[in-house]
C-alpha cells in the first residue's frame, strides 16, 4: 500500500467551503483541502495500520507531506509519526527538529512534541537536548521542550520539568506561556502539591496566563 495514496484520497474529498473556514481558523497561515479530522482519521487508519507492519519510518513520504501546500498533508505526516513512534531512534531527532521548524504552528508542533518525547522518555542522556531547546531563540522548540512530557503522570521527571520551566520564566511569548501553563496543569493531576509549590516560588516571574492555566485543577 503506497502512503502517497493518502494525498490523493484527501484531494478527492476536498471541500472548498470548509477549506476557507479551516484556513481562517488557522489565521490564514495555510491552505487546506477542507477535510475534517474524522474523515482524515478514516483515511489514515487503513494506511497506517499497514505501514506499522513495515517497522520502518518512510522519511521520503514525510518530506513530501511537509512540502505540500495543503495543511492536511502536514497533519498526515505528524500523525503518521505519532503512529510509528515506537520505531523512532535517537538519530531521528535532528529530522524531527527540522519538522518542528518547518511551517511551524501549534497544530503540528503539539503533535510532534509527544512524538519527540517518546524518544527522550527514560533516556537521561538525551535530556540535555530538551534543556538546550528550552533556551532556543525559536519559540516552537521551546514549546516542544516544555510539553514533551505531557501525559507522563507519575513517570514525569520533575527535575527536568522544573529546569525547563525555569528557563522559560519571564517570557513574553503567548505560545511559550501557554505551554508552561499546560505542562503544570497536566502534572497537577498527578502531584498537585508540586505544582502549587512551583507556582508559589515562581509566581512573580510567571505570566498570568501560565498561572491561570496551571491552576485549573488546583
Amino acid at each position: 500500500m503506497n502512503l502517497l495514496e493518502i494525498i490523493d484520497c484527501l484531494e478527492a474529498r476536498a471541500d472548498n467551503v470548509r477549506a476557507l473556514d479551516m484556513s481562517k481558523y488557522m489565521k490564514n497561515k495555510f491552505e487546506f483541502f477542507g477535510v475534517g479530522a474524522a474523515e482524515r482519521n478514516e483515511i489514515w487508519k487503513q494506511y497506517f495500520k499497514e505501514a506499522k507492519k513495515t517497522k520502518k519510518i518512510d522519511w521520503d513520504f514525510i518530506e513530501i507531506c511537509f512540502k505540500h501546500d495543503k495543511r492536511e498533508c502536514q497533519y498526515t505526516a505528524a500523525y503518521y509519526l505519532k503512529y510509528m513512534k515506537k520505531f523512532l531512534v535517537e538519530d531521528d531527532i535532528p529530522k524531527l527538529k527540522e519538522l518542528v521548524l518547518t511551517k511551524s504552528w501549534w497544530d503540528t508542533v503539539d503533535i510532534l512534541d509527544k512524538v519527540i518525547g517518546s524518544i527522550i522518555y527514560n533516556n537521561k542522556k538525551l535530556y540535555s537536548i530538551m534543556v538546550e531547546w528550552s533556551k532556543d531563540d525559536n519559540i516552537w522548540l521551546r514549546r516542544v521542550a516544555i510539553d514533551h512530557q505531557l501525559l507522563r503522570k507519575e513517570n514525569t521527571d520533575e527535575q527536568l520539568l522544573e529546569k525547563i520551566l525555569i528557563n522559560n520564566l519571564n517570557h513574553k511569548e503567548f505560545f511559550v506561556n501557554k505551554a508552561i501553563g499546560w505542562a503544570l496543569r497536566d502534572y497537577s493531576k498527578t502531584d498537585p502539591q508540586w505544582v502549587r509549590n512551583f507556582i508559589e516560588v515562581h509566581k512573580e516571574n510567571m505570566a498570568s496566563l501560565s498561572i491561570r492555566e496551571a491552576s485549573k485543577y488546583l
